[in-house]
């Protein structure tokens, strides 16, 4: 609204009053906000709002924190009549899986999947752009390896191995038929290598935690190719 701008132009031309201990503070009065709106749909540029001469900064401050307040109820009452930017209850979560043939062979699921995340839906054309994103990212994360950081290490290659099991999980389904396959192997070499690398992590073993994620950059490598 027009009515907070107007609100703050006014306060920046209030002189500024020194807080000094020796000077006697007088009693301040009590400002009177007089506007001539009916109701909260009125309150706007067009309404003529009059503020006494005698007005003082923290009263303005006051008026200003109320309009804030009417514009939040404002804002508010559209959202929860559905405008489509406003979730009343929980995130969706993650999406459900299609393709059991990416899970592992004896489990029948992943290690490293994180529950509680949210996966916004982007689209086969997003997920194959976040997959060679996320690739990039892990092939950094040797950065760490040695570093003390065993455990921020596994939190984020859980999180970033979740997202890509699930994009890939929508890409094999969108496939054709003759890409289905070679992108099934290709996710169930890459999944395999992050279950070995998660347990190598877990036993904070440097040696075989090098060499188990110098194997996984390899084919973080096919899988940017791939998604290039």
């Amino acid at each position: 609204m027009a009515t907070l701008s107007n609100l703050h132009g006014i306060i920046e031309t209030l002189p500024f009053i020194p807080n000094l201990q020796n000077i006697q503070k007088r009693p301040t009065k009590s400002c009177k906000f007089q506007c001539h709106a009916k109701n909260l749909d009125d309150f706007d540029s067009n309404v003529q709002c009059v503020l006494p001469s005698n007005t003082t900064r923290r009263s303005l401050l006051g008026i200003a924190s109320i309009t804030l307040l009417a514009q939040f109820d404002a804002k508010t009452s559209l959202a929860e009549e559905g405008n489509g930017l406003w979730l009343d209850g929980p995130l969706p979560g993650l999406p459900p899986l299609q393709n059991k043939a990416i899970g592992n062979k004896e489990t029948g699921t992943r290690s490293f999947l994180k529950a509680g995340l949210y996966m916004a839906n982007i689209g086969v054309t997003g997920s194959a752009y976040r997959l060679k994103k996320y690739a990039f990212d892990l092939m950094a994360l040797g950065d760490l390896i040695g570093q003390d950081a065993w455990n921020y290490f596994r939190k984020y290659l859980k999180i970033k191995a979740t997202f890509m099991y699930y994009d890939f999980d929508k890409l094999i389904s969108a496939a054709s038929v003759t890409d289905k396959q070679p992108l099934t192997d290709l996710a169930n070499r890459l999944f395999d290598n992050f279950e070995q690398l998660l347990d190598a992590v877990k036993m904070k073993d440097l040696p075989l935690t090098e060499s188990r994620y110098h194997d996984t950059t390899v084919i973080l490598q096919e899988v940017m190719d791939r998604m290039a």
